[in-house]
């Protein structure tokens, strides 16, 4: 081979090279220009979904997906970051979506892999965003149809005056409390497997105690203690509220059962009026797991102040939900006079909460 052909052998390669350069460059530029186009359409495609329930303005539709309805919901929304613009380039939500997301977490059992596809987010964006409960936590806790507090002055005789209308024998009473047991993770420290091992129950929990008064309001809690407590111990922080920052009301000690038949009727009666109005403790104890879901589902062992604020959010929204949206079981009547005799078909008829959900 000459040195003429070997020449003209370089130039085909050099051009052959170089259309492969183009051809590279021209791909680059394709796949470029076919990314952007795809995240062009899944942004307006998402903007379409999130924003159609959004904007729809549906109460069912709020109360289904996020336990609140619309206003609640702008109430909240209204006291965090409602400028904060969203940015494209790292995927994130504006505060109507990051607010949405947080709410729809803590109100189903769903993984977050569900919550990816719903909210086209990559896993890491929805971990940031539930990790970061403690800014609606901090939210919560300056709003005033969330917050859980002691009644002070008059509203003692308010909330007796409450319970007095359906039960005219519970004379000073305030309010009822029961405890709440819930599913956490085995830990690998034995101390801690210890702890939250329930042997009543026989699997692992975290206990709580909540007090409720007629109006569905948490007024006092202790959260997020070991499985292993008894209630009553839970309870020690609202047995001192109950002594030191209520008024005194009338107390039976030794109390036995009388022999005059009439004095009997009249204890039974107010037995009876008594477990009654303690159903207002179960209905606002299963209402609380009912409707958030996450608590179902076995709670993180590993942070323990991560799943106290978690405990805290759901109170919090609870008495929001109570106070605003007026979802609450106590506030019928005619369950209050009743229930031990409605059947469950009947009870289901008479749910007030019911008619906010599809049934498919």
């Amino acid at each position: 081979m000459d040195a003429e052909q070997l020449l003209q052998l370089n130039d085909e390669y050099s051009n052959d090279k170089e259309l492969q350069h183009h051809h590279i460059a021209a791909l680059g530029v394709l796949v470029f220009v076919s990314t952007k186009e795809s995240r062009l359409l899944c942004t307006e495609r998402l903007r379409d979904h999130r924003t159609y329930l959004y904007e729809g303005g549906n109460d069912r539709a709020f109360i289904t997906t996020m336990g609140l309805d619309v206003e609640s919901f702008h109430c909240i929304l209204n006291n965090t970051l409602p400028t904060a613009v969203p940015r494209a380039s790292h995927c994130s939500l504006d505060p109507a979506g990051a607010l949405g997301l947080v709410l729809q977490y803590l109100n189903s059992t769903m993984r977050k892999v569900s919550l990816m596809q719903i909210f086209a987010l990559i896993p890491s964006m929805v971990s940031c965003y539930i990790w970061l409960l403690d800014i609606l936590l901090c939210t919560l806790k300056k709003f005033p149809a969330a917050s859980i507090q002691w009644p002070q002055g008059g509203k003692f005789q308010e909330n007796n005056n409450l319970v007095v209308a359906r039960h005219n024998l519970l004379t000073g009473a305030l309010g009822t409390m029961d405890g709440l047991n819930l599913p956490v993770e085995v830990a690998d420290d034995h101390k801690i497997k210890n702890a939250t091992y329930n042997g009543w129950l026989h699997a692992h929990f975290v206990s709580s105690v909540l007090a409720f008064v007629a109006e569905g309001i948490v007024i006092a809690c202790r959260l997020n203690a070991p499985g292993s407590w008894h209630d009553s111990r839970v309870a020690q922080p609202i047995y001192e509220k109950l002594h030191m920052e209520t008024p005194e009301a009338p107390i039976k000690e030794g109390q036995r059962l009388p022999a005059d038949p009439v004095e009997q009727w009249q204890l039974l009666a107010f037995d009876h009026q008594l477990l009654s109005f303690h159903q207002l403790a179960e209905w606002g104890v299963q209402g609380l797991q009912g409707s958030f879901g996450c608590l179902r589902v076995p709670l993180d062992i590993n942070f323990c102040d991560k799943r106290g604020d978690l405990l805290e959010i759901c109170v919090q929204l609870n008495n929001v939900r109570a106070r605003l949206v007026g979802i609450n079981e106590i506030r019928s009547e005619e369950i209050w006079a009743r229930f031990e005799q409605m059947m469950f078909g009947e009870q289901r008829r008479k749910d007030c909460v019911g008619r906010f959900h599809h049934v498919c």
